[in-house]
């Protein structure tokens, strides 16, 4: 079975649809740095340097979602969901046009997600509870 780290609502892929129309090729990013903190942001492809310092989670309806090490750190035991709500942020993010921002929803991931995608129970070696156990 393939494990996913990061999801997309159906509201918050149309939002990614009408900026893909309008702005081209996009990518999202999640810093953990300024303005929304750990909002994921929307930005151009080429518009915002990455490096290896950028952790890629996956693909949201072929828009790849990069994360920071230092962010991911805190949250590679965590299954998150893209979600858009109304009201604009304080980020440069391109849905904030719109009068939307996207947010994230997130959950621990299973002991079975945890040691497919992180190579083990999670980072203590402490095994992730997932009610079936």
């Amino acid at each position: 079975m393939e494990y996913k780290r990061v999801e997309i609502t159906d509201a918050a892929k149309e939002v990614l649809r009408k900026l893909k129309e309008e702005h081209g090729e996009l990518i999202f990013h999640q810093s953990g740095g300024c303005c929304d903190g750990t909002a994921p942001m929307v930005f151009e492809a080429g518009e915002m340097y990455l490096d290896d310092s950028d952790v890629l989670l996956g693909q949201l309806d072929g828009v790849n979602y990069y994360m920071n090490e230092e962010q991911f750190e805190f949250w590679k035991n965590s299954f998150l969901t893209v979600d858009v709500t109304e009201g604009r942020g304080s980020s440069f993010s391109l849905e904030i046009s719109l009068g939307l921002r996207f947010i994230i929803h997130s959950r621990l991931l299973t002991k079975e997600e945890n040691e497919a995608l992180n190579g083990s129970s999670d980072a203590s070696g402490l095994f992730i509870l997932d009610g079936e156990d």
